[in-house]
């Protein structure tokens, strides 16, 4: 499912994405977190300076307003967000000679790395698509009788915790000891070596992570998964199982390499749970579902709607129109359709607009309801689309 922040976000990056300058008059800054607000000011004054010497005179004016109002926004701040800020600006008029200056400003779901300024004929957002990126957490414990690592997956970035040795000697007993002694000294540090690691994996792996990916060579991690050495909380994240060839940070990349399967299901898990529910009590015809924009958002205004399940892809919108009868109105249509006034019948163009979703989450929000967002990725996610993108379990029959 999808976070409703990043959503939000991912819904202003695609608009941006579709903004072009006539010219390079597009200004994108990125402040990274804990650098000074101060200094990127004198940075963009500077900028004022020389954007001075631009020969084309609209270029000229166009630029040192978008960065006129970028300064002004930033002496909104008291000091720089936790995750510093991102700030998009510039001309974004279609029409040649006429100025439309605009500002965006993000405080960021995570820390800004990079110190960018950057003006050019479309905004950079790279950096910011980055970080609305599926960044799931999972820990990665890689394991044999010698030698363990342990680290977390975020996102498609692999990050080593630790790496430790065992000090279990090899099957092969030396310096004339009996056999039987020997393997019994053996198994006695195979069972002190596997506590630790099951202590070491539990005290570094994210107790909040969305699962646990166990690999290594050989038997050991089946026994250490089977036997009692993991507490049943930690087991029960433990999605895969693989077989590898190493357990260093090459036994990490090759472990989550080897369950791109097991990760692919276990991130779309609850939304296929919640989705297979919704289609099982719809194909029931038990009354404890509804579907189409109408039917849910009446559920919602009833107080039936337990869990409104929306698609990313729904393409309706909230639009405000006024006509020139006098009358105002707000009214759900189809993204990009022209709308007729309530009062005259007349066609008019709206005059502005929020995505439904928007709508529907202030909705819900106002009767209590809970609220998904579901993604397209799925048969399930695409099956909701097919019927309008939005459906509601129900708390009791209407």
């Amino acid at each position: 499912m999808v976070d409703e922040g990043i959503y939000k976000l991912r819904v202003l990056l695609k608009e941006l994405s579709t903004l072009r300058g006539r010219h390079t008059e597009l200004v994108s800054l990125y402040v990274p977190a804990g650098s000074s607000l101060n200094d990127t000011m004198n940075l963009l004054s500077n900028e004022i300076s020389l954007t001075q010497n631009v020969k084309s005179k609209e270029v000229r004016k166009n630029v040192i307003s978008a960065l006129t109002k970028v300064v002004q926004h930033l002496k909104l701040y008291k000091q720089n967000p936790p995750n510093g800020l991102v700030v998009f600006c510039g001309n974004v008029s279609e029409h040649e000679g006429v100025t439309d200056i605009k500002i965006w400003a993000i405080e960021p779901p995570e820390p800004v790395k990079v110190k960018l300024y950057w003006c050019d004929q479309v905004f950079k957002l790279e950096p910011m698509e980055n970080m609305v990126e599926e960044k799931e957490v999972y820990g990665l414990l890689v394991m044999d009788n010698q030698e363990c690592t342990v680290g977390v997956l975020k996102g498609k970035s692999i990050r080593v915790l630790k790496r430790f040795d065992s000090i279990v000697p090899s099957k092969v007993g030396k310096g004339g000891q009996s056999q039987a002694r020997f393997e019994r000294v053996r198994q006695g540090l195979i069972n002190d070596w596997y506590k630790i690691v099951a202590e070491r994996a539990r005290d570094l792996i994210p107790a909040d992570c969305k699962g646990i990916l166990l690999g290594g060579p050989g038997p050991a991690k089946q026994t250490l998964y089977e036997e009692d050495y993991f507490k049943t909380e930690f087991r029960n994240k433990i999605i895969t199982m693989q077989d590898l060839g190493n357990t260093d940070e090459s036994g990490l990349e090759e472990l989550v390499q080897r369950s791109q399967e097991a990760l692919a299901e276990a991130s779309i898990a609850k939304e296929k749970a919640l989705l297979q529910k919704f289609f099982q009590e719809l194909g029931k015809d038990s009354g404890m579902v509804s579907y189409g924009l109408e039917a849910v958002k009446k559920a919602v205004e009833d107080g039936a709607a337990n869990t409104v399940l929306i698609s990313e892809g729904f393409s309706w919108d909230e639009a405000e129109f006024a006509c020139s009868c006098g009358n105002s109105f707000k009214t759900l249509l189809k993204t990009d359709s022209k709308g007729k006034c309530t009062s005259c019948g007349k066609e008019i163009e709206r005059i502005g607009s929020r995505p439904g979703i928007e709508f529907f989450e202030d909705l819900a929000k106002s009767f209590g309801t809970k609220l998904e967002i579901i993604s397209t990725e799925t048969s399930e996610g695409q099956k909701l689309l097919a019927i309008g993108g939005i459906g509601a379990l129900l708390r009791y029959k209407q």
